[in-house]
């Protein structure tokens, strides 16, 4: 097996130099010569890599946008502001709710950033999803280019023997002819027998 992509191979299939090729495409025609598979799982080398606090700003953000969270949510809003209005000027936060507009701030100000840090770590998940799509893609088509090209060279490989077996067949039959009824002098057999 080779060591490295060839140029050749490089030229044949991609229509460029091994110098010109992005890593990625160098990847593959490693993969791709020394036969080995290229599939993996990028979440799970992303899932590696995450520490504590990434992973809890996953938990939060995805509890933050689930029916649970909405419900919770709307349950304590609506608890709140009721018990403030049957207690009155005696409650904790009478209305207008303004400490429950404190706390629904502070809510939204820690969450928006947790959500978004989430949402990056996701984009980040979703571009090494594309780009292990896109090596697993060029090295399937790579594959079935060269299995075009075996193919092919195994059709010219038949024909050309299937045209040498009839040229054998021809030299045969002009034998068994040239037996059967010798030619005149133009060279031309007489028919019959």
């Amino acid at each position: 097996m080779q060591d490295h992509p060839s140029t050749d191979t490089a030229r044949r299939w991609l229509g460029r130099e091994g110098a010109a090729l992005a890593a990625t495409e160098r990847t593959v025609l490693d993969h791709l010569t020394r036969r080995r598979t290229i599939s993996r799982d990028p979440q799970a080398e992303l899932a590696e890599g995450m520490d504590l606090g990434a992973r809890m700003a996953d938990r939060v953000a995805a509890f933050g946008g689930s029916w649970a969270f909405i419900g919770i949510f709307v349950a304590v809003l609506v608890v709140w502001c009721g018990l403030n209005l049957v207690l009155g000027r005696d409650g904790f936060d009478p209305y207008p709710f303004i400490f429950l507009n404190l706390v629904l701030s502070m809510l939204a100000a820690v969450q928006a950033p947790i959500i978004m840090m989430s949402q990056n770590r996701q984009a980040e998940k979703d571009r090494l999803a594309a780009a292990h799509d896109y090596e697993v893609n060029l090295k399937a088509e790579l594959e079935i280019m060269a299995l075009h090209e075996k193919l092919d060279r195994l059709r010219a490989e038949g024909i050309e023997r299937l045209l040498a077996q009839q040229q054998a067949q021809l030299a045969l039959i002009e034998a068994a002819l040239a037996r059967i009824s010798p030619p005149d002098e133009a060279g031309f057999s007489r028919g019959g027998p």
